[in-house]
């Protein structure tokens, strides 16, 4: 088997996808000049031009592109095989990934349940954005917004997204309104993240919206959730997800209009995860599921 110079290709790989020489020093932690001398070196090894200046950075050649395609390629199934190699070697624990929705309603109050059925596993849940995506290097699970649709994953629907207007009850008697008789657009709105969000829900219904459409913006969905619960407005929530707030009386929906009916909330995983995964993804669907929320598989 003929091989090139791995270190050479690495630092092509690093500068194809970087579309810089400097940029690829500092990921794979060498100088610009490290970096140049093996891309010479690896195209002097193979007899062809694989890069050319483009303006501040570089461009790929026509088999410069053709070549990245292969090397990329083999360097992330390498790169695959031998996290998983590491983790599986000696399987005592499991990294999740998870949103803090979800963490703190439903994993977190549930996972003393999965120690007791698994005392030889240890489970590291770990703060993930909304826009997190599955890395298998860095994660066994991961818990979030939206399923991953790219190969070599497998997404388990966990909880629909849909939103529906909610408020504490001490709030609307404080506002002395009744469940069916909120006038939304008098209501004191509390946002995530914008007020995009009302603004979808008032273009679906009859209801005219304020102008302009007001109220505090939370960037964390969390503190959004203690401002709504604690009596300070309505605000349009996840009902799966929310489902306890509501069961105990915390929250009640308003209305039965919603948004975001086609959006979900997911648990990712490789498809090629271990046993102790697949456990851990089975336990945490039946309690989803044991809890009245619908599971799509």
């Amino acid at each position: 088997m003929q091989l090139p110079p791995l270190n050479a290709l690495r630092a092509f790989e690093a500068t194809a996808r970087l579309m810089s020489l400097s940029k690829a020093g500092d990921e794979l932690h060498v100088t610009h000049a490290a970096i140049s001398h093996q891309l010479k070196h690896l195209e002097a090894w193979l007899g062809r031009k694989l890069l050319q200046k483009s303006g501040r950075g570089v461009a790929l050649t026509p088999a410069g592109s053709e070549y990245y395609l292969a090397v990329s390629g083999s360097l992330a199934a390498i790169a695959h095989a031998t996290g998983n190699m590491r983790r599986d070697h000696n399987m005592r624990s499991i990294t999740v990934g998870c949103i803090p929705s979800i963490a703190s309603r439903w994993l977190v109050p549930a996972l003393p349940s999965f120690r007791e059925s698994e005392p030889d596993l240890d489970v590291r849940i770990v703060y993930a954005k909304a826009e997190e995506r599955f890395d298998d290097e860095s994660l066994d699970v991961l818990i979030t917004m939206g399923e991953d649709l790219s190969g070599g994953r497998e997404s388990r629907l966990l909880f629909s997204r849909r939103n529906q207007p909610v408020a504490s009850i001490h709030y609307l008697a404080k506002r002395n309104w009744t469940v069916g008789s909120v006038p939304f657009a008098a209501a004191d709105l509390l946002h995530d993240e914008s007020v995009d969000g009302w603004k979808e829900w008032f273009r679906k219904t009859e209801i005219k919206a304020p102008e302009p459409v007001r109220g505090p913006v939370f960037q964390d969905f969390n503190i959004l959730a203690t401002a709504v619960i604690a009596g300070h407005g309505v605000a349009l929530c996840p009902v799966e997800v929310f489902r306890r707030e509501i069961d105990r009386g915390d929250l009640v929906v308003l209305s039965d209009i919603s948004t975001a009916e086609t959006q979900g909330y997911y648990l990712i995983t490789s498809a090629w995860a271990k046993k102790p995964v697949r456990r851990f993804t089975e336990w945490f669907t039946k309690e989803c599921r044991s809890a009245g929320s619908p599971i799509i598989e």
